[in-house]
């Protein structure tokens, strides 16, 4: 019978090929072996958290996966807090954690003397922490900051991006740490200056990679080979992290053999981590947003809270503008109102940039899932269609100017699209968040201001020029107020008039806006 029944169909062509020949030999060369049971030589699967956190020296740089609460790695995170005489860390992560959970643990502890990160939120403990001089925090674009940990561990130095030019990123005007007192004291380290250059007629800045000696990082399901699987928007950060420092602890809710997870499934392979732990402490969240049983009647309906509601009405006449099929990021807020005055027959992509795209209405008590999160830290479901990803592909969506349209809320916008919405110098720090990456690339994606047209005090907060640290300069296409529409000239650096509510003059505009506008020879009415 000879061996041509034995081979593979391209090697019984090739044997056929030589058979003619008085001798050849075979070759067969084995790429891998079949690693047994509990005999590989690197073993990753640690008995306790405790024992894998070890390592962690004082003065380290600790990278921690999550967003708000979902797949934050509180397991390892409690157990580095039983190490007291662990001290001067510096945390690495979007936000800090909520009441006593997440990264709060380890400033409270006393072991935290720095925080990079993107958003404080209503973190109400370290915004007052950082107020009063008592730590050290840098704030970083959500974007740039998953990237700056990203290009680390590809080996990339530096990099060049649009988010935070001609802001106070870029100049440096951020504290990251207040003298011994607090704000009213002055300044003890000043913000980083960055590098700015040009490409292609646009203003780009330098920013440095993050590289950190240890990483806790959540995953789903981890393998004995160290490979990763996470669940739904838990990825976020985790998936950089990951590939960054030069320890990398994974808490996993489930352990599982080699060859347990199919190769196509793994999100972070072996090669990145260095130990790997069982996930023991509960799963924290944020709020659990939920929505009525199917079918349950009572509560007014939208058209109706229109009347009564100055932000529902903002919401629908931003509705207005989005068009059947259009990839869309809304800000909190008001924009969150949005999608509940969509015209007839509209369908959006709703982005969220915690890792969403095709993201869904909140949840039914008995749809809730911890891993699935909108990126005000709600529960909410996926439409059919939909898809989850890390905070890399996120930010790179809304970078690369692929969204349709971004709707946020505002503290200021001036007459030329420069906006202002995340800090008050020494009164309010929330932090940067999204809002600078989603204002980064406006000759793509549509950025449309939804907001009350005066402040709380009554004064205006359409200006000619920003009091307040800019978020972006020359983004803003479009603002709508409760009052009016106006078309922004960004390259002119002018706004015009293009609607006005029922019921309102243009003179009332013009009293409560604080600067000059042209009105349309078309002037509508919203």
């Amino acid at each position: 019978m000879g061996l041509a029944p034995f081979l593979p169909t391209h090697s019984t062509r090739i044997f056929r090929r030589c058979q003619d020949l008085t001798s050849f030999r075979l070759y067969i060369r084995h790429y891998a072996t079949q690693p047994e049971s509990g005999a590989l030589q690197r073993k990753k699967v640690w008995t306790s958290a405790d024992a894998a956190v070890q390592d962690v020296k004082s003065g380290d740089i600790v990278l921690s996966g999550g967003f708000g609460l979902c797949g934050t790695p509180e397991t390892l995170i409690t157990a580095l807090s039983r190490r007291t005489g662990v001290h001067g860390l510096t945390a690495v992560s979007n936000n800090a954690g909520s009441s006593d959970l997440g990264l709060v643990k380890l400033m409270k502890s006393g072991q935290l003397d720095k925080l990079i990160i993107s958003y404080l939120g209503g973190n109400k403990y370290l915004e007052r922490m950082y107020l009063d001089g008592k730590m050290s925090l840098e704030l970083v674009p959500q974007g740039t900051l998953v990237e700056r940990m990203r290009a680390h561990g590809a080996g990339i130095p530096a990099f060049f991006t649009p988010t935070g030019a001609s802001t106070t990123v870029e100049t440096g005007g951020i504290p990251i740490r207040f003298k011994a007192g607090g704000f009213k004291e002055g300044i003890l380290i000043p913000g980083n200056k960055k590098e700015y250059r040009d490409f292609n007629g646009k203003r780009h800045i330098m920013e440095p990679a993050i590289a950190g000696d240890v990483a806790f990082i959540h995953a789903w399901k981890a393998d004995e080979a160290g490979n990763l699987m996470f669940r739904h928007v838990a990825n976020n950060y985790n998936n950089a992290m990951a590939r960054n420092a030069q320890l990398v602890i994974a808490e996993a809710e489930e352990i599982v053999p080699i060859g347990s997870l199919p190769p196509n499934a793994v999100h972070v392979p072996g090669i990145f981590v260095d130990r790997v732990v069982q996930a023991t402490e509960p799963k924290g969240f944020d709020i659990i947003a939920t929505a009525p049983p199917p079918g349950t009647t009572g509560g007014p309906s939208p058209e109706e809270l229109l009347e009564k509601s100055t932000r529902r009405r903002i919401a629908k006449r931003a509705a207005q503008e989005l068009r059947d099929g259009f990839y869309v990021n809304l800000g909190v807020g008001i924009p969150t109102l949005v999608t509940e005055y969509l015209r007839p027959g509209i369908k959006i992509w709703l982005q969220s940039e915690n890792g969403i795209l095709g993201m869904g209405p909140f949840p039914t008590e008995d749809q809730v899932d911890l891993d699935i999160t909108n990126a005000g830290k709600e529960t909410v479901t996926l439409l059919p269609g939909a898809s989850v990803f890390d905070s890399t592909d996120s930010f790179g969506m809304i970078r690369g100017g692929h969204m349709d349209v971004a709707i946020l809320g505002a503290m200021q916008v001036s007459q030329a699209g420069d906006i202002a919405n995340f800090m008050i110098p020494g009164k309010l720090v929330k932090g940067i968040g999204g809002a600078m990456d989603l204002v980064s690339n406006p000759d793509k994606t549509k950025v449309i201001v939804a907001m009350e047209h005066c402040a709380k005090d009554g004064g205006p907060k359409i200006m000619q020029e920003c009091s307040l640290p800019l978020t972006g300069a020359r983004a803003v296409s479009q603002i709508i107020t409760e009052l009016a529409v106006f078309d922004v000239d960004r390259s002119g650096g002018n706004l015009t008039l293009a609607e006005v509510a029922k019921g309102v003059t243009v003179e009332e505009v013009q009293a409560k806006t604080a600067c000059d506008f042209k009105v349309s020879d078309n002037l509508g009415q919203m």
